[in-house]
């Protein structure tokens, strides 16, 4: 198992002020087998050229992609579609993984075709820790999972799909919800820190909480009622952060 090749993904696009520590995560894994994939959405900054100046110390399977992209959910499926390990994982260019965290990955993995191996996800606000958790896959018809943690087989994202490049936010969840139902995915959770993830993207956004909201209304998981309150109060909370930054 320890000779399994793990794909890891990095979707960027401006990333000159964080990519750095994504970059050095991957080059710290204690795991060696380890294919990168780079998928750049046209940087005007600087951040090809750090990635330029990290080339050698990276693994030597390395594929380094920068085009324009239709937004980070194309750019995962991208990357995807270079991946040729049998696990992948993504880590994005604002958060990084732990010096283990493809180590466990494959420790942990089953064996089965169809297999998500997730784990605890450490958050950051302002480079300071908040919190430290795991959201288990038992409720996910009520909220996501730690998805920064997965590595996914290449075989389920062949069968069952890729991101909805539809969703500005909540693709992820919409994929995992498609697992999910299968029945045919086995999760594995696994406790210990796998990702340290920056807090204030687009998940946290509200844009977030209400297509949440349409994933899990459409599918039956969320009332006519509870779905009209939860649309209403996002929308009034966006309004008045709005109202909020024009009055500064």
């Amino acid at each position: 198992m320890y000779k399994l090749l793990v794909s890891v993904i990095t979707p960027c696009y401006n990333s000159s002020s964080t990519i750095e520590k994504t970059l050095e995560c991957i080059e710290n894994q204690t795991y060696e087998n380890i294919e990168y994939i780079i998928i750049d959405g046209g940087s005007t900054d600087d951040t090809l050229e750090i990635i330029k100046r990290h080339k050698d110390r990276l693994p030597k399977r390395l594929k380094i992609v920068s085009e324009p992209d239709k937004g980070i959910y194309d750019a995962m499926n991208k990357g995807i579609g270079l991946a040729g390990g049998a696990l992948i994982g993504i880590v994005n260019s604002d958060d990084w993984y732990e010096p283990d965290t493809v180590a466990q990955a494959v420790k942990h993995y089953g064996g089965n075709q169809y297999e998500v191996i997730y784990g605890m996800q450490r958050n950051f606000l302002r480079e300071k820790e908040k919190t430290t958790f795991i959201h288990y896959h038992d409720f996910l018809p009520d909220q996501m999972i730690t998805h920064p943690t997965c590595f996914v087989t290449a075989d389920a994202y062949r069968d069952f799909g890729t991101f909805d490049t539809r969703y500005r936010s909540a693709a992820d969840y919409d994929l995992m919800l498609r697992f999910y139902e299968s029945k045919r995915v086995v999760f594995t959770p696994v406790l210990c820190v796998m990702s340290n993830f920056r807090l204030g993207g687009m998940s946290g956004s509200q844009t977030g909480v209400r297509e949440n909201a349409v994933i899990r209304y459409k599918r039956g998981y969320m009332s006519k009622k509870r779905y009209r309150f939860v649309m209403v109060k996002s929308h009034i909370y966006q309004w008045l952060n709005r109202k909020k930054r024009r009055g500064k």
